[in-house]
């Protein structure tokens, strides 16, 4: 929840979406849309062969009526009435079973349209930098691989039948007009470039109309996801008639959104149908009054206007059509806006495996910038030897965590470089890199799935008897088996069903059973207890043993082991050397020693 109420994303897209008003419509994305059904060209064709059948029938089917009136009915000729009623259900039961295999054909098809252009986007998204994520509610990331990926699919295939199906079939009527009678057909064909220059008229409106609902339901899908997220919180400070306030003014925003959409296409839609009608009144003044004078047949006209029907259905599916393309377009947009987005730590070209280090870290003249008019670390330069625990601590904010996501290269620096082993971060391939990593935070993320599953992240192939070793020297085997399936019990989503603690633990024996050569524990300890902190003590100097470790951390036992700690402020490492010899210094560390940890030795003493 943000500290102010009266924040939410309501306006944070604004100028964004006057922009997108006044842009064209946009081919590129159209095109970069539609190429998405490549793979799946001989099932369209196939689509659109059965599309081209059910069309062709249903455009012969007044002919049959016309030739039914005037020479079955009128003639007074049952034979040839039987005959054409025969041959009417015969092309209606052709009909029907082109047009059920062709919904078959389209539904497998828009599956895999939607599951490739999911699977596109969300490989995409995994390989985009922290600095994407930083500030970006998760919401909208999900409704983007969800919402707008959905609507690109649906149109992709099913809108792209429709439009064939609509063209080829709306060709064929005005052919077939022409053919019957050309004065009839010019009359129907009037109204059509009124038509057209409406739709242009109505064109910004509903794109513009249809980017704002897109972007409503992602807000929502934000909020939503901080409520889940953070019920604790709004709970516990009384906060659930504030949320369901700020809740309310979101959905309400998308209730008008897509009102305001439809409001739209309700102006249009009828206009359409009211062409429509006045376009047949006078066709059908015009051809009675030819019937009259016995220059035309009633079944050509029955026919004719039969046609009219069948013309002004494609026409007006078009108008829908083109909505939904507008919906889609819209949904491009935001879609590809993240599949543009390029990762900004990348292995470089001609990037080298990095060989089994040692665990040399240096940083040479780094500096680092989140923000490029924000520097986090200002010409930082330190060398750590192999097999060395190093302490991280200063203020919050000093740039301790900058440091270590340099180190995994979550970032690269703004200046300078990271090297291990004498050999720059930027040279070697991330894979190799983070494969020779282990990281355990503070917020420790437990995923969906079984305890066991969890400590194997980092080694999916490991053996349970590794697992289970790890899991005893990260002193977590012991609550392990006390649950109601030991190490099958489901941790459900964030590890919910576990304590903090034992979470925690959970991280230590996934990092042991990683055995990673570079170590980074990121404040690891803080939310474990006095009692469960003794007890991963012992297994800490095992994890640590020959490792190279980055600690930040705010308990005064890890520090105190640690083989060196740096100091650090405002972006700068203000002093660094072994706890004793900091405290002998008297300098910035006994200040901070003397304000925090000395509290925690009285906590300890009182406990």
């Amino acid at each position: 929840m943000a500290p102010n109420d009266e924040l939410d994303y309501e306006d944070e897209d604004q100028d964004e979406e006057q922009e997108a008003a006044r842009r064209p419509f946009n081919n590129r994305n159209f095109f970069r849309m539609l190429a998405y059904g490549r793979p799946y060209r001989r099932s369209m064709a196939f689509a659109a062969l059965l599309m081209f059948v059910t069309t062709t029938a249903g455009l012969v089917e007044p002919i049959f009526v016309r030739y039914a009136v005037d020479y079955g009915i009128l003639a007074h000729n049952v034979r040839v009435l039987n005959l054409i009623v025969l041959a009417l259900c015969a092309v209606r039961l052709v009909a029907w079973a082109a047009q059920r295999r062709q919904i078959q054909v389209i539904t497998y098809t828009g599956q895999h349209v939607l599951y490739d252009l999911r699977q596109h986007v969300f490989d995409h998204i995994q390989t985009l930098s922290f600095k994407f994520f930083d500030g970006r509610p998760a919401g909208k990331v999900m409704s983007r691989v969800t919402n707008d990926v959905n609507a690109m699919g649906i149109m992709v295939n099913s809108g792209l039948i429709s439009l064939m199906s609509q063209a080829l079939s709306l060709v064929g009527i005005m052919v077939i007009m022409l053919a019957m009678h050309a004065k009839l057909a010019l009359i129907t064909f009037a109204a059509v470039p009124f038509l057209f220059i409406m739709l242009n008229r109505w064109r910004s409106r509903m794109e513009m109309a249809w980017l704002k609902v897109r972007r409503a339901v992602a807000s929502i899908n934000g909020h939503l996801n901080e409520t889940v997220q953070g019920i604790q919180v709004i709970q516990a400070f009384s906060r659930q008639a504030r949320n369901t306030v700020r809740f309310d003014r979101l959905n309400d925003r998308q209730r008008r959104a897509y009102m305001a959409a439809q409001k739209l296409e309700i102006v249009f839609w009828p206009l359409t149908d009211i062409v429509g009608a006045v376009t047949t009144c006078a066709v059908v003044w015009y051809g009675a009054a030819e019937v009259l004078r016995g220059r035309l047949t009633l079944g050509l006209l029955l026919a004719f206007i039969s046609y009219i029907g069948k013309f002004w259905g494609p026409v007006s599916t078009f108008s829908r059509v083109y909505s939904q393309i507008l919906s889609a377009m819209a949904s491009a947009e935001r879609v590809f806006e993240y599949l543009d987005t390029k990762p900004l730590v990348v292995d470089a070209p001609g990037a080298t495996p990095l060989p089994t280090i040692q665990g040399e870290v240096a940083f040479q003249g780094v500096s680092f910038a989140y923000e490029a008019d924000r520097p986090v670390l200002h010409d930082v330069t330190f060398r750590v030897p192999a097999g060395t625990t190093v302490a991280l601590v200063g203020p919050t904010g000093a740039g301790k965590s900058t440091i270590v996501n340099l180190v995994a290269r979550f970032y690269d620096p703004t200046a300078g470089a990271v090297t291990i082993d004498g050999l720059d971060l930027r040279d070697v391939s991330i894979r190799s890199l983070r494969s020779q990593l282990g990281v355990v935070l503070q917020d420790t993320f437990i995923f969906s799935g079984s305890i066991r599953e969890n400590i194997k992240y980092g080694r999916l192939e490991a053996p349970d008897g590794d697992v289970e070793e790890a899991a005893r020297l990260a002193r977590a085997h012991e609550f392990i088996i006390k649950t109601a399936q030991g190490y099958e019990t489901d941790a459900h989503e964030r590890g919910a069903s576990l304590s903090t603690g034992q979470r925690q633990l959970l991280a230590f024996a996934r990092a042991i059973l990683a055995d990673p050569r570079i170590l980074i524990l990121d404040e690891a300890t803080s939310s474990i207890d006095t009692e469960t902190e003794k007890l991963i003590q012992e297994a800490l100097r095992v994890l640590l043993a020959g490792r190279t470790a980055f600690v930040i951390a705010h308990r005064l036992s890890t520090i105190r082991s640690a083989d060196v700690i740096l100091v650090i402020d405002d972006g700068r490492i203000v002093e660094q050397g072994t706890h004793a010899e900091l405290l002998r210094r008297r300098g910035q560390y006994w200040r901070l020693y003397q304000k925090q940890f000395s509290r925690e030795l009285a906590e300890r003493f009182l406990a």
